[in-house]
């Protein structure tokens, strides 16, 4: 593999947000390299695969069918006695992805607008000239390559390495992180919703998820909160174990616990603040790597390609305009806090309550509340649900207050 010896951009990562970079700035003119250290992009899969909608509409893509399992209408969400409310309109449909396909098909959009994609590229170290990044230096195959760009930019999802050179705090603290275990299974009928499972002895500081596929399979997994080692919230389930919970609530279902268990994996997901900070003099950090994931969720996808759209928009300009210092590639941080921020930090205190609720506190919750409210709640409205809520069971007011003070 030949590499130019200079590039306009080079990206580091090529999830989701680094190959929507890419696309954008590639289709504005830049040359741009996106390297990524895995042999195949898009694999392993690491999430449940769901993503809405809204971001295919919003930048102007079509879905390919090769590229998703199943649509989705909406959600069911269920309490820890199994009340269930659904959630289902037209902001709630999508698809569970195919991730092996979804992300080779953002990287051939990026490709097709004329940016180069290498995988089983590692990305060992950032070049400086004079204390100024400079370039990074690839290893390729077992050849060592200096390539060099007036930005680089960090899509390197949760171990965001080169972005830590840069000096960005980039380390997880246990509190912040949640542990996760999936199954993918055969044998489960499904009704085109997404199955959200709550309760502390479920799964504490988290909850279990029922991503439907097609030809009767689903992703089952659960997250729960990483810092919980020392806790023991169910019987014979000791520390912040995922898979003994998962397997304890599949041991329980009524249909999963006689499924086909076809592939298994764990792993850990951001559920935290992002950075204060997601640039410095000629870098950018997008997506994971920068904690720009749901905290409620942990979902990434969309977020990140809004991240990477976003940032793309001002590298277009610093590239024009040659410069590529903090306070202009800052545009980013401004549009990121207008598009996206307020909503973050909204869904990172309705998560710090959420973890405070034990089991007869959420069956009060799901026993009061709407599908439309939980439409407000996700919207950042609590006011009147937090009211509705209170005036069933008094006694939460004191857990609740701060989703309203």
């Amino acid at each position: 593999m030949k590499f130019n010896k200079e590039y306009d951009v080079i990206v580091v990562g090529a999830g989701p947000a680094g190959t929507t970079f890419a696309r954008y700035a590639s289709a504005h003119g830049l040359n741009v390299l996106v390297v990524d250290k895995r042999k195949e992009i898009g694999v392993p899969v690491r999430c449940g695969e769901g993503l809405g909608a809204d971001i295919i509409v919003e930048q102007g893509l079509h879905m390919p069918k090769r590229a998703f399992s199943t649509e989705i209408d909406g959600a069911k969400i269920v309490g820890p006695s199994g009340k269930a409310v659904i959630w289902k309109n037209e902001q709630t449909k999508g698809w569970v992805l195919d991730r092996r396909v979804f992300d080779k098909w953002l990287a051939e959009l990026a490709v097709k607008e004329g940016a180069h994609v290498v995988a089983h590229t590692e990305a060992e170290e950032l070049i400086r000239e004079g204390g100024e990044i400079r370039g990074v230096v690839l290893k390729h195959n077992g050849h060592q390559h200096d390539v060099f760009a007036p930005l680089i930019v960090s899509a390197e999802g949760m171990e965001a390495h080169l972005a830590f050179q840069a000096g960005f705090n980039t380390v997880h603290r246990l509190y912040d992180v949640d542990t996760c275990y999936q199954y993918e299974v055969k044998g489960y009928e499904h009704e085109r919703l997404i199955e959200l499972y709550f309760g502390s002895k479920i799964a504490p500081r988290g909850y279990v998820w029922i991503f439907p596929k097609e030809d009767d399979k689903a992703n089952v997994g659960i997250g729960i909160g990483a810092h919980l080692q020392n806790a023991e919230k169910s019987p014979g389930i000791r520390g912040a174990d995922p898979k003994q919970y998962l397997d304890a609530f599949i041991e329980k279902h009524p249909v999963l616990k006689d499924s086909s268990v076809l592939n298994e994996f764990g792993g850990i997901i951001c559920v935290g603040a992002p950075l204060d900070r997601f640039v410095k003099d000629h870098f950018m950090v997008i997506g994971t790597a920068a904690k720009q994931v749901d905290p409620i969720h942990g979902g990434g996808i969309a977020l990140a390609m809004r991240a990477g759209e976003l940032a793309a928009r001002v590298a277009v300009k610093a590239v024009e305009h040659k410069d590529f210092s903090e306070r202009t590639l800052s545009e980013y941080e401004r549009l990121w806090e207008e598009k996206e921020g307020k909503t973050l930090k909204q869904r990172l205190a309705l998560r710090k309550v959420m973890e405070q609720l034990d089991d007869e506190e959420w069956d009060a919750i799901f026993h009061t509340i709407t599908d439309k409210d939980i439409k407000d709640v996700m919207d950042g409205n609590f006011a009147h649900v937090v009211a509705k809520v209170v005036a069933n069971k008094p006694t939460l007011l004191l857990k609740l207050k701060a989703l309203i003070e």
